[in-house]
């Protein structure tokens, strides 16, 4: 399985306590910590698997969703989908990403959707709705 070199994914929900919580689970990481980095952004640091991850959690990134990012391919997840199909089920709400990795003369308007629960689907946004 391909494994992308960083993980981006966009949540309806931008609790950071709640996310924290998830990132410390699924990273296998106690000491991860999101700091504020400035109005609505986040940044921290986390250790996987010897690896160091960079991390940033921006509130407001779209259409009222935020995004996570993981600055590395050392995360659990090979792929975007996978972190958004976990990050759906931890926290409980939506989550989106890319279809896969960007390349020139694809629909940048095409995104996966996932539900909490466990509902997938291809959608257009940001005309896609709710």
């Amino acid at each position: 399985m391909e494994r992308f070199p960083d993980i981006e994914i966009y949540l309806a929900v931008a609790d950071v306590e709640a996310i924290t919580r998830w990132l410390r689970e699924a990273l296998v990481d106690n000491d991860m910590t999101l700091g504020r980095a400035g109005k609505g952004i986040w940044r921290g640091r986390a250790a996987c698997d010897g690896r160091s991850i960079g991390i940033m959690l921006v509130e407001r990134a779209a259409d009222g969703y935020a995004s996570l990012w993981f600055d590395c391919d050392a995360t659990p997840w090979p792929r975007d989908t996978d972190c958004a199909r976990d990050a759906s089920r931890a926290l409980g709400c939506e989550a989106r990403c890319s279809l896969g990795g960007w390349q020139p003369g694809d629909e940048p308007d095409r995104f996966w959707q996932v539900l909490p629960d466990g509902h997938e689907n291809t959608i257009e946004w940001p005309d896609s709705g709710r």
